[in-house]
């Protein structure tokens, strides 16, 4: 029987795979930050006053907990509408005029609220991909884009960093999506949630920290919270974009193909 020979990639897809991997190996949160204010992340973080960093945590694990059980409650549209992510912008920038009025105190109540939206427009974005969103994998999915984003870093010229980030999230996200299909959100300290949600605080948590810092600073305040939370949408909607494109051509091509080609189509890391 002759050998199968794998498809070939057809160039719109090809296209959609080039513009996938410039979103998601661009400019980082932190370098879009330090253009914006004028000063490198490192600096902004020496804003952060120790006690920061304790309520940032607290901040995040409460907003992931939130966000796992919005994600796990999606239908099957999905979230969001085709226009959505314009509204949705909107929604966040409101939370950070107000996160921004009341400084690291109103994090804790912001953060959640504004995550939460971020996550419904990620979940548009996956359904118009094609995601079955009662899939339990398909909805983890939406919250791994919060774990996203480029490192900027020597070490990912060898090896993508989305790449490298799906790999170090796949075994828990398995583990997670199977206890969830067998027991729902019967126990959300179950240890197989509870690891998966521990390596997204890991990521997201630093991308927080970053744009908490950068609201210290003297020109943020209000004005300065609705900007930061209009860039930090964008930035996980363009990362959304990229990933659910990628999860898009894995189920018509195979991962295989579409790894081999989007590490010959991505760009090359940008180290500052």
């Amino acid at each position: 029987m002759p050998e199968l020979t794998p498809p070939e990639m057809t160039p719109p897809d090809l296209a959609d795979l080039r513009k996938a991997a410039a979103k998601l190996e661009g400019r980082s949160f932190a370098m879009t930050v330090a253009t914006k204010v004028g000063m490198p992340v490192e600096a902004l973080l020496r804003f952060l006053p120790e006690r920061a960093h304790r309520s940032i945590a607290l901040a995040v694990d409460k907003a992931l907990q939130q966000c796992l059980r919005a994600a796990l409650a999606f239908g099957p549209g999905g979230a969001g509408s085709t226009g959505s992510n314009r509204r949705h912008k909107l929604s966040t920038a409101v939370t950070g005029a107000v996160g921004g009025f009341f400084g690291l105190p109103g994090l804790a109540i912001e953060l959640p609220v504004t995550t939460t939206i971020m996550l419904h427009s990620i979940a548009g974005i996956a359904a118009r991909e094609g995601e079955d969103l009662r899939n339990p994998e398909a909805a983890l999915a939406c919250l791994q884009v919060l774990a996203f984003g480029p490192e900027g870093s020597a070490s990912q010229t060898i090896e993508s960093a989305y790449y490298a980030t799906r790999a170090a999230l796949a075994q828990v996200t398995r583990d997670a999506a199977a206890y969830v299909a067998q027991k729902g959100l019967a126990k959300e300290g179950a240890p197989a949630l509870v690891s998966f949600l521990a390596k997204v605080a890991a990521r997201f948590g630093l991308e927080v920290s970053e744009k908490a810092a950068a609201q210290l600073i003297p020109v943020a305040g209000a004005a300065g919270g609705m900007a930061l939370n209009l860039l930090f949408t964008a930035h996980f909607q363009r990362l959304a974009e990229g990933h659910f494109t990628v999860r898009r051509l894995e189920r018509k091509y195979g991962p295989g193909l579409v790894r081999r080609e989007y590490e010959r189509a991505r760009p090359p890391i940008q180290l500052n």
